[in-house]
């Protein structure tokens, strides 16, 4: 298994994209760390979603081709992927009002969890609370881009644990048939915690994405919590899903900086890798940004976030006449 803190990639991507990168993940960072304050002050039921993780998801929303439609890009996520929608352009604010369950929640009216994004003019599927799901799921939106033509694909993400469920076999097969491959990129991002059990005994495989051989599918296992790898890797991934229109996988080894969910207590885990922390070394290091513009951003960011907190602190809930909508026979 890689050492998630060896085989650091050098800062090998332009300064303008690195400053990018950073900000998107600072920004990620604060917009959880907010959650997890609006969760503990009362203002919202429950939280999860993915300090830790930002690495990885920041790239991944970078590289995406956004749109609406076969031709571009869809995403079947899991909830733990905010650093992709910022990184494709999503305010944090929409975040908030889900967290606090407003009438003004963009992505379910004040219906659901957190971390339950969705967006149709970006295909982003609905994120589903029932375990990894979504690996089922999206081989149907790969099935109708293949048909369709041109170089969108369907990417999916989910947890380790999650590749326990059959859900993920049934992607892995239906992705792979000889007869019909399909443009899928499929992601494990792999944390080795499943809720409240480590992953040590749950395993037998090496690598997970070792489980892709069995299927002919290209796989590989990543750092993620580099983000100039993961960068790299997912270029490399997308490129070939694009052009030979068949699966790929990538094992994203990750941190969970604060646990499970609020389930567990969401407080900070001190024996985890910070990949921002990390990422922050090497810009300084190689004089990209001084520690003085970081800290400033930083600041900016929990500045704004506490003012967007506050903003939709006292917004409307949703009214029980609203309690039809956005279901399959919508107010009838």
């Amino acid at each position: 298994m890689i050492n998630r803190e060896d085989a650091s990639a050098s800062l090998t991507l332009d300064r303008e994209l690195l400053v990018r990168i950073h900000d998107l993940m600072v920004k990620t960072r604060v917009l959880e760390e907010r959650l997890i304050q609006m969760y503990k002050q009362g203002h919202g039921y429950f939280w999860i979603g993915g300090p830790g993780e930002e690495a990885f998801n920041v790239p991944l929303g970078l590289l995406m081709k956004k749109g609406q439609g076969l031709d571009y890009d869809y995403l079947h996520a899991h909830y733990r992927q905010s650093g992709t929608l910022l990184a494709m352009g999503e305010e944090p604010i929409g975040a908030l009002r889900q967290m606090k369950n407003t009438a003004s929640d963009p992505y379910s009216g004040g219906r659901n969890f957190a971390g339950h994004f969705s967006k149709k003019e970006w295909n982003i599927a609905p994120v589903s609370s029932p375990i990894e799901v979504q690996y089922s799921i999206a081989p149907g939106t790969a099935m109708a881009q293949k048909r369709h033509g041109g170089d969108g694909i369907t990417i999916v993400t989910g947890g380790d644990a999650g590749t326990a469920e059959g859900d993920f076999a049934s992607c892995l097969v239906w992705s792979s048939r000889p007869a019909n491959p399909l443009p899928i990129l499929i992601i494990v991002t792999n944390n080795k915690w499943g809720i409240s059990t480590t992953s040590d005994g749950q395993h037998g495989e090496t690598r997970i994405a070792d489980r892709a051989r069995a299927f002919n599918i290209r796989s590989k296992t990543i750092n993620g919590n580099d983000p100039i790898e993961s960068y790299r890797e997912i270029k490399e991934a997308m490129d070939y899903v694009r052009t030979e229109r068949k699966p790929y996988m990538i094992e994203s080894l990750v941190s969970r900086l604060y646990g499970h969910s609020s389930a567990s207590g969401a407080n900070f885990v001190t024996n985890e890798v910070d990949c921002l922390k990390e990422f922050e070394v090497k810009l300084e290091k190689e004089g990209i940004l001084t520690r003085e513009q970081m800290d400033t951003l930083r600041n900016r960011y929990t500045e704004e976030l506490a003012a967007a907190a506050r903003q939709v602190r006292d917004e409307p809930l949703p009214g029980p006449e609203t309690i039809w909508n956005h279901i399959y026979a919508e107010k009838k």
